[in-house]
C-alpha cells in the first residue's frame, strides 16, 4: 500500500505515538513511503530546525530515505491546486497523484480537510492505524 506521510507525521514519528508506529509499520515493509523532492526538503529542513545536525545524520536519513526498498520517489510530481487554504500543502496531494498513493497521512486541518481527493483518502495517523495496520499489543 502506498502512502504520503505529511510532515508533521514524519517529525512526530522520532517521538512515539501513532506516527511512530506507522513508521514501525513502513520497516515491516507494509507500506511503501512515497516521496517527493519537495516533501524530502521539507522533512530535512524540520528537522534541522529540531536540531538534527548536517552531516552524518542527516546524510544517513537521506540515505534510507532514498535508497531503502519500500520507499517510491517522484522527483517532480505534476502540481495540483487542492488545499486553497494552505497550498503549500497541494506537494503532498501531488506526490500522492503521481505515485498512485491510497493515503496521504497527516495532523494538518488544511489537508484534513480534503478528506478525499479522487481515490486519495486523507486522513489522521490515528485514522490510517485503524483502517489499515493490525492492533499492537
Amino acid at each position: 500500500m502506498k502512502v504520503v506521510l505529511d510532515t508533521n507525521v514524519f517529525v512526530s514519528s522520532f517521538f512515539g505515538g501513532n506516527p511512530r508506529r506507522i513508521i514501525q509499520v513502513w520497516e515491516e515493509g507494509l507500506l511503501t513511503l512515497c516521496l517527493s523532492g519537495a516533501i524530502l526538503d521539507e522533512y530535512l529542513h524540520v528537522l534541522m530546525r529540531l536540531g538534527l545536525k548536517t552531516g552524518p545524520e542527516l546524510e544517513e536519513l537521506v540515505g534510507v530515505l532514498k535508497h531503502a526498498p519500500n520507499v517510491l520517489f517522484v522527483a517532480e510530481p505534476k502540481p495540483v491546486k487542492v488545499v486553497a487554504d494552505d497550498p503549500d500543502d497541494d506537494k503532498f496531494i501531488a506526490c500522492a497523484v503521481e505515485s498512485g498513493a491510497r493515503f496521504v497521512v497527516s495532523g494538518d486541518k488544511h489537508l484534513l480537510g480534503i478528506c478525499r481527493y479522487y481515490e486519495i483518502h486523507v486522513v489522521s495517523p490515528r485514522e490510517f492505524l485503524a483502517q489499515v495496520a493490525k492492533p499492537r499489543p
